[in-house]
């Protein structure tokens, strides 16, 4: 029988339905045998074979997550190997530190696994979100269109950090073993290549 995956979708707040409809053609477009839900509950998180942290507003989902004792059961999985991706907001969940472009150092609760330095707000509110076509030579991608929300910014990268692609000489997309992250929104794109990623880092987790 074959191997099936099951991919979550950490539903405390932001873009969930858009990712959710993403995996859900991504797996098609693999071929692997998996489903897709909505993840929220730590035995939820201790269930799936990877998970996606979406965009939103990354205090909201800091909060609710502890609240729920899901914040250390999903560390804990991702310093494991649980392959993982982070989008906007998720991403900031996912940096070792964040930083805010007005009130600088904000203490609030992440994961803290991927090796980079965060800015929230670099782009400024909602009315300066913006498109930007980008290569990603890793994925074997040029013209990506990438949507930037409120984005954030990574302002630098550890040693182990691959840097996946770049806009305005700053990375927007980074790979850490199991951990994928972009500063846009990949789910708003047309383009599930990021989610098809992610399955492949899923099959392989589930299959050592």
């Amino acid at each position: 029988m074959a191997m099936e995956i099951a991919i979550g979708v950490a539903s405390f707040q932001g873009d969930v339905e858009e990712h959710l409809a993403a995996l859900r053609e991504a797996v098609k477009k693999i071929g692997v045998r998996g489903t897709v839900s909505t993840t929220r509950l730590p035995e939820e998180i201790e269930s799936v074979d990877a998970v996606v942290i979406p965009g939103g507003e990354s205090t909201v989902i800091a909060k609710l997550s502890s609240y729920k004792k899901s914040l250390d059961v999903l560390k804990n999985r991702i310093n494991e190997g649980l392959p993982v991706l982070g989008t906007c907001a998720g991403l900031i969940m996912l940096a070792r530190r964040v930083y805010d472009r007005v009130v600088g150092e904000t203490g609030q609760p992440v994961l803290g696994v991927l090796d980079i330095l965060v800015e929230r707000n670099t782009y400024g509110r909602q009315r300066d979100s913006f498109e930007a076509q980008i290569d990603i030579p890793a994925l074997g991608l040029k013209s990506f269109r990438a949507v930037f929300i409120r984005a954030p910014a990574i302002l630098e990268t550890g040693p182990g950090v691959e840097v996946l692609a770049s806009f305005a000489d700053k990375p927007v997309a980074v790979r850490q073993g199991n951990i994928l992250g972009t500063t846009f929104h990949p789910e708003l794109s047309g383009s599930t290549v990021f989610h098809e990623e992610l399955i492949r880092l899923a099959t392989s987790y589930k299959s050592r």
